[in-house]
């Protein structure tokens, strides 16, 4: 539950609050390589990881769970509370924050401390092989970054290739139960339906991840629903009751991890390669 609650907190839009600088821009910038790098995020510590860098991070926040080695790393706090004084007794030379996910309270009590601070604010999909390779540039690791890079862009190409052509579907996009919670366009989540074949129903909807109402979904009345709040039975039995939704009428309806499709980071390519297979399905 508290994962669960963790992962919302991050799809809610933060980012007005924030102002955050620009991803290529540093609080502070130092001319030597980062080599006590402190994230915090979840996605950000698989970053590190993937962009080379893992054995430099020295703190991190709670839920951050990937690779196997991110569970070892001594934690200073969670999206909303930062113990300052393990930050400091770590002595970083680069902290990385995530303006949409973490407070605002925080960030501004991490740009207090006058230490390096960079901004990446990952939040499309394009910006995961951009934040690899500003990651790499920081720790001096940019061999490596550039080729998870390449890797990421080239197998998120494939999938866009491989689907460009396919039948659109309808699909709501179910990132919370109760209450319940959906996601627009410019969330991550989002793009992948659509790279995927996919129509989000509620794509024009203002806020970044709204709360509404079973009204909105029977009026939208979604060919699929996908959900990163359960698992399939669960979400099943909990939708059986609007039997006249089409999601539901052609049991269409389909619970996805959520650690994979909602960071973004490199593990991005899992999440989009298995809600391209539930569309898949869903057209046969």
């Amino acid at each position: 539950m508290l994962k669960r609650l963790f992962l919302l907190q991050c799809l809610i839009s933060l980012v007005s609050a924030c102002s955050p600088p620009s991803q290529e821009q540093a609080v502070k910038q130092e001319p030597h390589a980062a080599h006590r790098i402190v994230a915090l995020a979840p996605n950000l510590a698989e970053l590190v990881y993937a962009a080379g860098a893992g054995e430099y991070l020295v703190g991190t926040i709670d839920y951050a769970d990937f690779p196997e080695a991110a569970k070892s790393v001594p934690r200073v706090g969670d999206a909303l509370h930062v113990d300052y004084e393990r930050l400091l007794a770590l002595k970083p030379d680069m902290i990385l924050v995530w303006p949409s996910g973490t407070s605002p309270a925080v960030l501004d009590q991490v740009n207090a401390l006058r230490l390096p601070v960079q901004a990446i604010d990952a939040q499309r999909i394009a910006e995961v092989s951009k934040a690899l390779r500003l990651i790499g540039t920081l720790a001096g690791t940019e061999l490596i970054a550039e080729q998870a890079a390449v890797k990421f862009e080239h197998d998120i190409q494939s999938l866009r290739d491989q689907y460009l052509h396919k039948s659109r579907m309808s699909v709501f996009i179910e990132v919370n139960r109760h209450p319940l919670y959906t996601v627009n366009q410019h969330q991550i989540i989002s793009e992948v339906i659509e790279l995927c074949g996919g129509n989000n129903v509620f794509a024009d909807l203002n806020q970044l991840a709204p709360v509404i109402g079973v009204e909105s979904v029977l009026k939208a009345n979604p060919q699929i629903i996908i959900s990163t709040d359960g698992i399939t039975d669960e979400i099943n039995q909990d939708w059986k009751a609007w039997p006249q939704l089409k999601a539901v009428h052609d049991n269409h309806v389909y619970a996805i991890s959520p650690d994979a499709i909602n960071r973004a980071a490199p593990r991005l390519v899992l999440g989009a390669t298995e809600v391209c297979g539930v569309l898949e399905r869903a057209r046969h």
